[in-house]
């Protein structure tokens, strides 16, 4: 645990208390008119012992904080070091001005004032040190809070993109099992593309968030292979408005709307499927709209994150702290789901 002493606000303000109180001390004797070194003598010694008194304070709570039932040893220490200051500090004035009758009578009749003065400052001191510990502990403990919790969150956001692919890597497996005898030279094709495909997913898991023209590529590299799956039936089309391309998105995200898309636009369809991706920018928010057709009697999607769509919004979530990110909709045949990805300015 870091001393207050390590801050240079702190030390500048003892500093400054330190020459306010010999002053103030200065002064109070000088009414007295005690000769300028007996002033100057007494202001020092006195106050800079008790500065002394102070840091050992400072040095005492760092390794020992009272809990809240054990104040009363606030009280207790300040005059037990009080005590002690006032006992080393008159016998050295007693030393200094041995032959100063006047002021060793003086000495005498304030011990206890002195001693009032100095369990004041040394209550002051103590309080503050241990308010500045216990703020410090506050912090810790909120920096570990923090740490866990964005460990926790990094671990569920990293359970989420596990999940989401599964079932992608087991369908083009069974279509290379498939095409093995059929097409041998379109089955290793898809061999080469699923294995650049699992290559760029291990490298992107190392990243939180990447450019929507990275992310692009990488679904172009996943459609690609749904492609030689599904052949002529799957058609895309992707439109990217001019100045997005360097936006910010969640690594991984559109690859599983657009496998959801698929899923749901051509299994329950017959014929060609258009999967449309608009990507578009309002200052603040990147704005993904996938559309693709479906059949309602078999789909009946539903409004809201429907078609599995929970995970990617709970993902978005776990990122940016909206519920409010990922919409759905229905427009007769067409299912359109809108993500919308904040941007920093």
């Amino acid at each position: 645990m870091s001393s207050p002493l390590s801050e240079k606000r702190f030390i500048f303000s003892l500093i400054i208390g330190w020459v306010i109180l010999i002053n103030a001390q200065a002064f109070i004797l000088n009414r007295f008119n005690f000769p300028l070194s007996i002033v100057i003598g007494d202001s020092l010694t006195s106050i800079t012992l008790l500065l002394l008194a102070g840091l050992l304070v400072l040095n005492i709570t760092r390794y020992y904080l009272p809990t809240s039932y054990q104040y009363a040893g606030v009280i207790v220490s300040s005059i037990i070091l009080s005590s002690l200051w006032l006992l080393v500090s008159n016998s050295f004035l007693k030393i200094i001005f041995s032959g100063q009758i006047a002021y060793l009578s003086f000495l005498h009749n304030s011990l206890a004032i002195r001693f009032a003065f100095a369990f004041l400052v040394l209550t002051i001191v103590t309080t503050a040190s241990i308010l500045w510990y216990n703020w410090q502990e506050r912090q810790k403990e909120s920096k570990r809070k923090s740490d866990v919790e964005a460990l926790s969150r990094e671990a569920e956001l990293f359970k989420l993109r596990q999940q989401l692919q599964p079932h992608f890597l087991f369908n083009s497996l069974n279509s290379i099992n498939a095409l093995i005898g059929l097409d041998p030279k379109l089955a290793r094709k898809m061999v080469q593309q699923l294995s650049d495909f699992l290559r760029g997913t291990l490298k992107k898991e190392e990243s939180q968030m990447v450019s929507l023209e990275e992310e692009i590529g990488y679904l172009n590299l996943y459609l690609e292979i749904e492609k030689v799956r599904f052949g002529n039936r799957l058609q895309t089309q992707i439109d990217i408005s001019e100045g997005c391309g360097a936006a910010l998105i969640p690594t991984l995200l559109l690859q599983p709307v657009v496998e959801n898309a698929i899923k749901f636009g051509l299994y329950d369809t017959t014929g060609q499927t258009l999967i449309a991706i608009k990507c578009q920018s309002d200052g603040s928010e990147l704005i993904i709209t996938v559309t693709n057709p479906f059949d309602p009697e078999t789909a009946a999607p539903k409004k809201g994150t429907g078609f599995g769509l929970s995970s990617i919004n709970r993902r978005l979530y776990l990122l940016f702290a909206r519920t409010d990110l990922l919409t759905t909709s229905v427009h007769g045949s067409i299912f359109e789901t809108i993500i919308k990805i904040p941007q920093q300015k």
